[in-house]
């Protein structure tokens, strides 16, 4: 079993394999395990077990294996643990298909099912050329059936335990920019090479060329498979067969600033083919910049008046509008651009609090966006915010531009690498990864996006004004508001939500709980919303039922039970007030901390069902008032450290009956009959009294759900109350009681009229022997 919960990195050499002619490509394996975690039905995203994997890079292959262990068989019978992967972020999950907030987009990720029979389950997911980086997987049960399950009984436990192992090569070659270089593929040995892509790379080619077969033919027909690319589930590599002489692959849109991973394999069995292969990548794009010192350059070009009246961009100076937008900048990196580029925009990246992040353009929120060239924004996410959820809004500034209904801004939002090309037919997605395309006018001047668990990546925002005509008149540039930021949840939940920071470990994470029957990941889903009649029934059953308590109490004074009494006014008021808080819609009411009423009445619930029968006992007052203290302070501590366990009202059940028990067996003993002797004692009270507490024991054990829980529950407040005032013994014949007298002035007064001995009360030394009626 300890192996289950292998823990760190084992690092194995395997056996080299000849990729080159020049060398050796060397592969090594290795195995990473996480600790076995239970499962839980799904209700919410926290009910998701969430495990995070690091893929390195160069890594051919990655396996992983899923172990589902079941405990015990206690009716446990099949059950179907869902499964999820997701590279760069965790995956957003939707077993309920409840209806996400608008403007939220969301992409499934791959998804098994893994049924449950047996005591142990395994099953494997290989995956070849995986993307580097973080990998998520995420396992739960089925959807929760709404039974309320009571911590401390016999239940089917789940436990999930992931494990990686990767093949990846360490020396793979590097395929140089514009450089041939001679390979050699086999059926069982393909070609690993890699690249590396500069940022502002406008596209990316590469050839396959030269090819000839292991028989001495020439090069008749390559017989290759070109792939460009790692596999991110949602997205597959490139793919190019290879035919004739050669191939070529074309990338318009190439991840910027990473490495590129290119596999060439045989089609044929048996065919080992020799060839050349060649990358060349344009940067058609690159800015130049004017240089830290913003001012002083600036400075330069207002007194060059060349540059100044100088329109024309083809000749390498700067136009009317590119002057007149770094004039009026105030970056540290204004930028000089080339033909055909794209205004760069830096920005200002701040960390406001835990899973929120603000972004924000250094010249100030309005940007300016022009028909000339694609206005850039980039957006660095890393990996400590991919647990939250990104947001995008822009909003079109017409106050002082009057843009006609022929004019538009056409917006993209990618990640990996930026769309330079942008009009209203392009699709706004790069070569790997698709985007998020937005479109504003003066009919719509807003727009609005987000993205629950973004990916780590570098997000590029590009916007650019479109007019239907070639000339767009008066207005060539507009200015656009980007709002980007990262919050914990989608707008806080809303009313009926809240949002809560889970924890993998060291990663962190966020996810919204919703209540009174709204779903969705922002608690958006009103379809099995409850109304507020509901929610407001559901109140007052749940409080005013605690009300029953009131006979007890008048029957615990008449009887002369003044500390039994007690507790059960503490009681009746803690849970009264608890459930007025606790209630999950608007109809809501706390008079002091959550934590603390749900303390209070726990405890006083305990401790009213452990003084009722130890009264019940008739054991002498000494021992009693020492079991009474004893036991609630012994009840508070087990309150404290777990006050939702079911031990913690069966332990001090169990101990007070045997109390209980003991005392009453003794006394029938000493009288030589049963006791309590009168069997109208028994007919009338004990056994309706017992009947009440069966019935509210098994309703609040069995019975309870999630749609039934305010009835229930309000019915369990209504038994123990009535099972108290029948079980609740007469009235001692021998004790010195309270009592009031009304004097001559017609106020009343309490009268107490022990008899001293000394310093202490009088007791009487006889043993209890009258007869219970």
């Amino acid at each position: 079993m300890a192996a289950c919960f292998l823990r760190g990195v084992l690092l194995v050499t395997l056996t080299a394999w000849t990729l080159a002619d020049d060398g050796q490509l060397t592969f090594m394996s290795e195995l990473s395990s996480k600790p076995a975690q239970t499962l839980s039905k799904y209700s919410w995203y926290g009910n998701v077990r969430l495990q995070r994997f690091h893929i390195p890079e160069e890594t051919a292959i990655a396996r992983w294996l899923f172990s589902v262990t079941k405990v015990n068989n206690f009716h446990c019978g099949q059950k179907n643990v869902t499964i999820q992967i997701r590279w760069g972020a965790p995956p957003v999950v939707n077993p309920i298909s409840s209806v996400f907030p608008n403007a939220t987009m969301w992409s499934p990720c791959l998804s098994l099912t893994l049924p449950v029979a047996s005591q142990s389950t395994t099953t494997t997911f290989n995956l070849s050329d995986p993307s580097p980086g973080d990998w998520y997987v995420t396992a739960h049960l089925p959807v929760d059936d709404g039974r309320i399950e009571q911590k401390g009984l016999p239940s089917c436990s789940y436990f999930f335990q992931p494990q990686l192992s990767i093949r990846r090569a360490v020396d793979t070659p590097i395929l140089q920019q514009g450089t041939f270089l001679q390979q050699t593929a086999t059926p069982d040995s393909p070609t690993r090479l890699k690249l590396y892509v500069p940022e502002f790379a406008s596209s990316l080619s590469i050839s396959v060329a030269d090819c000839s077969s292991g028989e001495g033919t020439d090069g008749g027909n390559c017989s290759l498979v070109l792939r460009l690319g790692s596999s991110s589930l949602q997205q597959s590599p490139v793919t190019v067969n290879c035919s004739g002489t050669g191939c070529s692959a074309v990338l318009s849109n190439p991840p910027w600033d990473s490495w590129l991973r290119v596999v060439v394999e045989s089609s044929q069995d048996n065919r080992t083919v020799t060839f050349s292969i060649f990358s060349n990548y344009t940067v058609g794009c690159k800015p130049k910049s004017v240089g830290l010192n913003a001012d002083d350059d600036i400075r330069k070009l207002r007194g060059n008046d060349s540059y100044s009246n100088s329109t024309s961009p083809g000749n390498g100076s700067l136009s009317a509008d590119m002057v007149s937008f770094i004039n009026e900048s105030t970056s540290l990196y204004a930028l000089l651009l080339v033909p055909a580029c794209v205004w760069n925009i830096p920005v200002l990246y701040e960390e406001v609090d835990v899973l929120s992040l603000r972004y924000t353009p250094v010249n100030g929120p309005n940007v300016s966006v022009t028909n000339t060239h694609p206005t850039m924004l980039a957006y660095p996410l890393h990996t400590q915010a991919t647990g939250g959820t990104l947001n995008l809004q822009l909003t079109l500034n017409t106050t002082n531009v009057n843009l006609g209904n022929s004019s538009s801004v056409v917006a993209c939002l990618s990640q990996g690498a930026p769309v330079l090309y942008l009009n209203h037919s392009q699709p706004c997605r790069t070569d790997f990864f698709g985007g998020y395309g937005f479109l504003l006018n003066a009919s719509v001047p807003k727009a609005v996006v987000r993205l629950p668990f973004p990916q780590s990546a570098t997000w590029y925002l590009t916007m650019q004004l479109m007019c239907n005509s070639s000339d767009c008149g008066n207005t060539s540039a507009v200015h656009v508001v980007p709002e980007f930021f990262v919050s914990a949840c989608v707008e806080d939940c809303g009313t009926y939500g809240e949002c809560r920071l889970l924890r993998s470990y060291s990663y962190l994470y966020s996810a919204c709980v919703c209540k009174a029957g709204w779903n969705g990941w922002g608690c958006t889903d009103d379809s099995t919303a409850q109304s507020y009649l509901r929610q407001l029934t559901a109140t007052l059953l749940l409080t005013l039922s605690n009300l029953f308590f009131l006979p007890v109490i008048v029957v615990a004074i008449k009887r002369s039970y003044f500390t039994e009494a007690s507790i059960y006014i503490f009681t009746m008021f803690f849970s009264t007030f608890y459930h007025a808080c606790d209630q999950p819609g608007v109809a809501v009411m706390c008079i002091m901390d959550y934590d603390a009423l749900q303390y209070c009445d726990f405890l006083g619930s305990v401790c009213s069902i452990w003084v009722t029968i130890l009264c019940m006992a008739r054991i002498r007052d000494t021992f009693k008032y020492t079991l009474f203290m004893l036991g609630a302070l012994l009840i508070a501590m087990s309150m404290q450290l777990d006050r939702k366990g079911l031990w913690n009202l069966l332990g001090p059940v169990l101990c007070a009956l045997l109390i209980m028990v003991s005392a009453w067996v003794s006394r029938g003993v000493d009288r030589r009959h049963c006791y309590p002797p009168s069997w109208q004692r028994w007919v009338l009270y004990l056994i309706p009294g017992i009947a009440c507490a069966l019935i509210g024991i098994c309703l609040y054990v069995f019975g309870g759900t999630e749609e039934n829980y305010y009835y229930t529950h309000s019915l369990w407040h209504i038994l123990m109350a009535t099972c108290v005032v029948f079980l609740l013994p007469p009235k001692e014949k021998n004790r010195e009681t309270l009592g009031w007298s009304r004097g001559w002035n017609w106020s009343w007064r309490w009268s107490w009229k022990p008899r001293v001995c000394g310093y202490t009360l009088c007791e009487s030394g006889k043993d209890e022997l009258y007869t219970v009626t």
